[in-house]
């Protein structure tokens, strides 16, 4: 029926087709699989970056606002000496002008019992009726009859230049 040469040449054929199809298949599914791998590295090298720069930057700023509490105790206590300084060795009036300033741990515990009774602004103007507009109304204080004048002097003043 069929001779062995050319059925022979046909399985190989097929094979090597078969062989080659698969390489170039690999060769795009492994790209691909190395190419995920690569941007996933990539991420998590940018991620790590991301958290390093974060961890920098709050430690920038609590060193930053450690020295400054120093320099504000440096100042108080400077300040404070110079009170002292005043009291002792200047007349009543020079001393009165310089007065000690309280201590941090104090103003932090005064600062919260003086806020304790805060209220928002109060922002309208008294009315003297119900109907009367608000100050916080957009014609409030405005003449209605001055501005229909002002606006006719502008209207005449502009026909007369064309």
């Amino acid at each position: 029926m069929y001779s062995f040469p050319p059925l022979f040449l046909a399985i190989a054929f097929a094979l090597l087709a078969g062989i080659g199809a698969g390489l170039l298949a690999s060769r795009h599914w492994f790209t691909s699989a190395r190419k995920q791998r690569q941007l996933e590295r990539s991420l998590e090298q940018l991620s790590q970056q991301q958290r390093e720069y974060r961890h920098a930057v709050v430690k920038h700023f609590t060193d930053t606002a450690s020295q400054l509490n120093k320099l504000a105790d440096s100042y108080r206590d400077v300040h404070n000496q110079l009170a002292a300084g005043a009291r002792a060795l200047a007349d009543s009036h020079s001393a009165t002008l310089l007065q000690p300033l309280p201590d941090r741990e104090s103003t932090d515990s005064d600062d919260l019992t003086s806020y304790s009774n805060v209220q928002q602004p109060l922002d309208y103007a008294p009315k003297n009726f119900p109907q009367e507009r608000g100050m916080l109304n957009e014609e409030f204080g405005l003449n209605k009859i001055a501005s229909n004048e002002a606006e006719a002097t502008l209207v005449e003043s502009s026909t007369e230049r064309s």
